[in-house]
Parts: C-alpha cells; structure tokens; sequence
C-alpha cells in the first residue's frame, strides 16, 4: 500500500484530523523561511498528543531540515521525539551519513542526469529502515527548498525510482492528479503540503485531505 505523508502541520487541531483521516506519515517543518515553520515548542506538544491519543498507531513522525549540522538535527529529533528527519537543503553527504539512522535526504534534480549523480552520491546513506523511505524526489525550483506547488518530472521519477528501494514522491500532488501519478510511477509513499491546504499554508483542509488519501488509497498495486 502506498504510504502517504501529510507535511507542513502547525496545529495540534490539524494534526489529529490528518492522523484521523489515516496519513501514515506527518511532516513538521523546521526551517525557519518557510511559511509552514513550527516552533520546537509547538512541535513537542504535536507529538506528545499524537502519541499520547494515537499510541502504537500514531503515524511516523517526522522533521523536515534545510542546511542544519547534524547535531542540530538529532538533538532536535531527540527533544521533540521524532522518528525521521528529513533533509530538504544542500547537505553535504557526510552530514546524511551521520544521520543514516534516522534521516532521509530529499533531492530536486534538474534533470534525470542530475537525479544519476544524486542517487550514486547518496546511495550509500539510504536508511535501512522500512518506515523511512530511501530518497524524497521533489520538483526542481533553483531557489526554493521544496514545498513550491510544482509538479516533479514524472520521467525523473522513474529514473529514481529504479534505483531507490522506497521512492516518495513529492511536488504538486493534490487530490485531482494524485491517483495518476501513483498509476504511473508507483512509488513507496507520496508527500503533499501545498495541495491539500486551505487558505494559507500550514493548515489542511479536511475534505481535501481525505480526498488525497482516498484517492491514493484506491489506486490498485
């Protein structure tokens, strides 16, 4: 079954109807530019309430970063008690290394050469770990740090795809096209923020929620 994470997240409220709504994956947001950034305050008391309510079916959790050292991402893994990190920025494949146990890298190639050098550079620090997935594809914007609304090259994709064991797949996914590109690529999860909000960003719109996973949920392996 093809996982689903829902990133982005700045509310308790919103957190619980995405856990409700069935995401197997929940994304907060650390870097401090984007509009989806969550105070590591805010963050812990996600987590505490998820865990507290969810229990052993809270879904993965997990911290999205952009150019932080590895020290800082593992301690604030550890303060928060996240599962993953997810690494979003332009980290050096020492820092990913460091972080095998609990992070994934996240890659915007521009084109399906540049996505060959990426995986040969990084294949070593895929995450062993079936929760994690081995590499997050997103759509290439030379300025932005994911999270941009644009599609990501489904030829890309594929290039990706056969060379990491667990694909996500990232970049203008919305409940509308979702389906397709799970046909098409079938990949191991897919990540949405932009596509299933409301009216600014951080805050998931509960129908359009429900509609993505459903929608995921439908596509025959």
């Amino acid at each position: 079954m093809t996982k689903v994470k829902i990133c982005g997240l700045r509310s308790v409220e919103n957190a619980l109807m995405v856990t409700r709504t069935g995401a197997d994956l929940i994304g907060l947001n650390f870097y401090p530019k984007s509009p989806r950034c969550v105070r590591p305050e805010l963050a812990s008391e996600i987590v505490r309430r998820l865990r507290g309510e969810y229990g052993q079916s809270c879904p993965t959790l997990v911290g999205v970063f952009v150019n932080a050292t590895a020290a800082e991402v593992r301690g604030l893994v550890e303060r928060v008690g996240l599962d993953f990190a997810q690494l979003s920025g332009d980290e050096p494949v020492e820092t990913v290394l460091a972080l095998r146990d609990i992070a994934f890298k996240a890659i915007r190639p521009a084109d399906e050469s540049a996505a060959l050098a990426d995986l040969e550079r990084l294949a070593t620090a895929f995450p062993q770990c079936g929760d994690a997935p081995s590499i997050l594809l997103d759509a290439f914007n030379p300025k932005l740090y994911g999270g941009t609304g644009e599609t990501a090259s489904e030829s890309i994709a594929r290039v990706v795809k056969a060379m990491a064991p667990r694909l996500m797949l990232a970049g203008g996914l919305n409940p509308e096209n979702v389906a397709e590109r799970v046909g098409r690529v079938k990949p191991w999860g897919v990540d949405v923020a932009s596509g299933v909000e409301a009216d600014r960003p951080g805050i998931k719109d509960e129908g359009k929620t429900r509609a993505f996973i459903e929608a995921v949920r439908a596509v025959k392996a």
